[in-house]
Formats: structure tokens, sequence, C-alpha cells
């Protein structure tokens, strides 16, 4: 077998239909399994999967056991060549594996293999690429002087800027979102360090793939929407847990002194201080207008009943939306697109070609009464079932 697809879902019932639609319609030219392993959600996400995906495995552990351990469970079961660790808030287009497995069988060294990741809003996450969080680069990301000093590449290790966001280049760290690496080697390195919760897992994993002696790549030709968010509530449970995982790396692959381990503990306080904060987002207002990019009329009338707004519906032409006057003007509208007539992958096109155009995007699931999605990366996102 080529891949495993790992997916670890904790109470996103909604994002990991989603999420399963579209790594069916991109496994479906390789010899590819998807398995999916539930931390005890409570959002009847298992029903969901025993429904709408019956022949896809699925592993339901009795608590959350974390990200590192629920992983492992999935590996531990899989039989692909390839393992691909992906969050259930993500959505991939119809060839991406097929593009990531042919970089990776192209390289000697491969350590891990990540790709371009944009949030729900089309932008992209400079996590994507990241350098090893040592006390410097640490230091450097806590202040946000990488903000201040955007061209010196003694500022800018923590995001990997010595490679733009459309530039594949070998980079340090790659973000558990998405993570591309032979079973065999998962295996060596002995998968993600159980000891650690959840948050500094992939820079772990990361870090000790580069310890075997590989090389970590940052990949960007196929995007990756991560709506970001989805599985982890911004509160003082998350601040702690992001101390606790950044104190975890540190004593694992550092010596440090005590004046530094107190700086770190005061860096880490203000950092998850403003991460747990960033999670607060204010609602925006509800949309004057829709539209709906789709070929299906009876959906449209639908959905402007349950929205209870205008609605209009269009086609693409040339792979591009013509918007009408009236839309083109208005700067509140939320654009829909119907993934019953969009690939995947022209649907990731469109949030990259159309963000900071002050539109908001949901995505309508193939054969599902819903639309989804996030109007911000520390948002954790909407979903109306119509």
């Amino acid at each position: 077998m080529q891949l495993s697809v790992i997916i670890l879902n904790y109470n996103v019932r909604f994002f990991l239909e989603l999420c399963v639609l579209s790594v069916q319609n991109a496994i479906q030219n390789l010899d590819a399994e998807i398995i999916v392993i539930d931390n005890n959600s409570s959002d009847n996400s298992c029903a969901m999967m025993k429904q709408c995906f019956p022949n896809i495995k699925l592993i339901q552990n009795k608590e959350n056991s974390g990200f590192p351990k629920g992983n492992n469970i999935g590996v531990a079961t899989a039989k692909g060549e390839y393992i691909c660790i992906l969050n259930p808030d993500t959505v991939v287009a119809e060839d991406t594996f097929e593009k990531i497995l042919a970089f990776a069988k192209s390289k000697t060294d491969l350590g891990i293999v990540g790709c371009k990741l944009i949030d729900g809003t089309g932008n992209f996450l400079p996590e994507s690429k990241r350098g090893i969080p040592t006390p410097w680069v640490a230091f450097t990301k806590i202040f946000g002087l990488y903000k201040f000093f955007p061209n010196s590449s003694l500022f800018n290790n923590y995001y990997a800027q010595h490679l733009n966001e459309n530039q594949t280049g070998k980079v340090d760290i790659l973000v558990g979102a998405f993570m591309v690496m032979k079973r065999e080697l998962y295996n060596e390195i002995g998968g993600f360090d159980e000891k650690c919760f959840m948050y500094s897992d992939d820079i772990d994993l990361s870090y000790m793939a580069l310890q075997k002696g590989k090389s970590n790549y940052y990949f960007h030709e196929t995007t990756v929407i991560h709506f970001k968010g989805e599985s982890t509530v911004k509160d003082g449970t998350y601040m702690k847990r992001f101390q606790e995982a950044m104190n975890f790396f540190y004593k694992k692959h550092f010596n440090v002194s005590f004046f530094f381990s107190l700086f770190m503990k005061i860096g880490i306080l203000f950092f998850s201080f403003v991460k747990m904060f960033q999670g607060n987002v204010k609602p925006k207002p509800s949309p004057d207008k829709y539209l709906f990019v789709s070929d299906t009329e009876s959906i449209r009338e639908k959905l402007e009943n349950k929205l209870q707004k205008n609605t209009e519906r269009i086609l693409l032409e040339n792979g591009k939306a013509v918007f009408s006057q009236s839309f083109s003007e208005n700067r509140n509208v939320e654009v829909i697109l119907d993934t019953n007539y969009l690939k995947f992958k022209d649907a990731i096109a469109f949030f990259e070609t159309n963000k900071n155009k002050s539109f908001t995007f949901k995505l309508l699931p193939m054969q599902s009464n819903f639309i989804i999605g996030s109007n911000s990366s520390n948002d954790r996102g909407e979903v109306i079932t119509i």
C-alpha cells in the first residue's frame, strides 16, 4: 500500500466530514487507506463516520488521549509505505497526495514533507514552514522581532523566511496539521512523544527526523486549507498545555540555565496569553448578500430561504467567477462554493485568488446539508445547516 492518511478527531464532526470527503477524492488513483481515530468526542462524530463512511476504518478511543498518543494509535494499524498525519479541519486538493508522494520519492534523504497551508480566508499560514525554536529563535518569535525586521536573517528563522510561501526547499520544522513521511521512519523515531499532550509534538517529531540525518521539506506546489483552531478553545487549559509543551521541548533537547528557564517561562506565559486572546475573535456582521458558485438552482433557493438574504447563483468562466456589478460593489459578501459543482482544488484556488477582497467563504460539501467555513485563522468556524 502506498499511503495511509491518519486523521485524529476531537469534537469537530462537520469539519471531519468535509475533510474525509476531500481525502476520499484525493486517494482515488492511489493504493491508499484512511484511518480516523476519535478521541472520545461528544458531538456525534463517530455516528457520522459510521453512517456516511462505513468502509473507512474508525478507531474509537474511550478517552481524550492527546494528539501524540491518538496519532500513534492510528499509525500502529497503518499499512502504507508513507503516512500522512492530517488534521480533521483541513481540505486537500484532488492531486495533493499524488504530487506530495512524487516529490517524496524523488528525495533520498527524506524526513518529513509538508505543504502550503492557507486559512479559511485564503491567507497563507506562516507556520507551514518553521525553523528550530532555539532560545534565540524563540526570543524573536515571542517578542515579535521578526515583524519589525522582515528582511533580516538574524530575526527570521522562526518562520523559515529563507523561503517564501511559493518556494520549495529544506526547512527544519513542519506543522502537525499536514505531515507526510515514511512509516518506517516514523516508527524508527518512535512516533510522537506521548509525554507531550499537544502543541510541541510536531516540533519534536520534525527535530527527531533531523537528528536521524534526514532532511525536512516544505513543498509549495499543492495547497491545503487548514481552518485552524477548530479542535482547541483558547482558554486557561490551552494556556497551561501550551506552556507545558514548550517546557517539554526545551527540557528534552536543550541544556538550559536557570536564568534561561526563567526567561522562557515569562516569555511562554506572555505568548500563551496572546494566543489565548487571539482566540476570542469578535464575530463579523452577518453578510448583506451571498454569492453561490454552483450549477444547481434548487440548492440556491434552499440557501436563500435559510439565510433570508439575497443569494445570487453564478457559474465559473475559464475557472473564474464573474461577479455582477451589485456584488462587486458590496463590501459584505459571503461566497458559498458548492463542491458538488467545483473540485476541491478549484475551491482552494478560489480562496487564494480572492483573499483580502472583503469576502468571506463557505463550502457546501458534496451530498451534504450544511455549509461550513471560518472567517479568521483564530476563529473556531461556523456551520449552518440547510
